[in-house]
């Protein structure tokens, strides 16, 4: 019992030894380059031929492809509605756009005169730099603080 027991276990050693990884690179080199180049033509014949003929269904007799919305009055309604309120918010963004046009002239208008009375500043601040004067004066505002006088208990 013991010597089958054995050998068994040896049996399963050996086997265990021999499953090694698939060499795919042994079975590449015995594949035939011809029947995978047929093959190929082959899948591409057949794709061709089904886009032709889903193409021509699509194009020529799309009932039978495709179910007839018109039918389905709720939702050709709805469709409807839909386009019409997408076209209504086209329009009213076009009217606020023409509105818009006026206040972004004014405001670019603005802003170009805000830059010539800075460039202005910067050109009068050079020339008291140069003519070696203090600059601008600035206005300094002092406050006036009036305390309390407490007057003395008799």
């Amino acid at each position: 019992m013991e010597k089958l027991l054995f050998l068994l276990l040896l049996a399963v050693v050996v086997s265990a030894r021999k499953s090694r990884e698939w060499d795919y690179r042994s079975d590449a080199r015995k594949v035939n380059m011809r029947g995978c180049a047929n093959l190929t033509n082959v899948l591409d014949n057949w794709k061709f031929a089904i886009m032709t003929q889903i193409k021509d269904l699509l194009l020529h007799d799309h009932q039978t492809v495709l179910p007839d919305y018109g039918r389905i009055h709720t939702l050709s309604e709805a469709l409807d509605d839909l386009y019409k309120e997408f076209n209504a918010l086209k329009e009213r963004l076009i009217e606020l756009t023409s509105k818009f046009e006026g206040v972004e002239l004014f405001v670019d208008e603005l802003k170009a005169a805000r830059h010539a009375a800075r460039i202005g500043e910067r050109r009068v601040q050079s020339t008291h730099e140069k003519l070696g004067s203090d600059g601008p004066r600035r206005r300094v505002v002092v406050r006036k603080v009036k305390k309390q006088v407490v007057k003395p208990r008799p």
